[in-house]
């Protein structure tokens, strides 16, 4: 047998375990959870939103989820090379949790955490089960 018929059934032979009444993986993108769900907005939760910053433009549509009393996590990957974009966006920002209450935190190199007023970024880290 080559080595390339090996490779191949090694591959076939480390599927993925199927889990009882799933299957193989959840599709993030069709889950809706429990079939009883209303959504948040109806039952007067939070919801934690994911946006893509492009531009300084877009920031006042985004700061609408904030106003809301949303959680929203920016990524800002397709203006991190404009330093003057970056810096007009934070400042932006900074003003936005200063009017509503809120904290906003840097969670990655490319990621931003902006949070509604009653909700607090801990900046200490849980490693290995031990808070620091």
């Amino acid at each position: 047998m080559g080595f390339f018929k090996k490779v191949m059934r090694k591959e076939e032979e480390e599927e993925e375990p199927e889990i009882e009444g799933i299957g193989r993986y959840i599709d993030l993108a069709t889950y809706k959870g429990s079939e009883s769900r209303t959504g948040p907005s109806r039952r007067g939760g939070i919801e934690v939103k994911v946006a893509e910053i492009e531009g300084y433009e877009s920031l006042r549509a985004l700061s609408n989820f904030v106003y809301e009393g949303n959680i929203l996590i920016l990524d800002f990957t397709a203006i991190a090379n404009d330093d003057l974009a970056l810096r007009r966006i934070i400042t932006e920002l900074k003003r936005l949790v200063e009017d509503v209450g809120g904290d906003l935190a840097g969670i990655s190199k490319n990621l931003l955490l902006v949070t509604p007023k009653n909700v607090a970024i801990d900046r200490h880290k849980i490693r290995r089960g031990f808070y620091y």
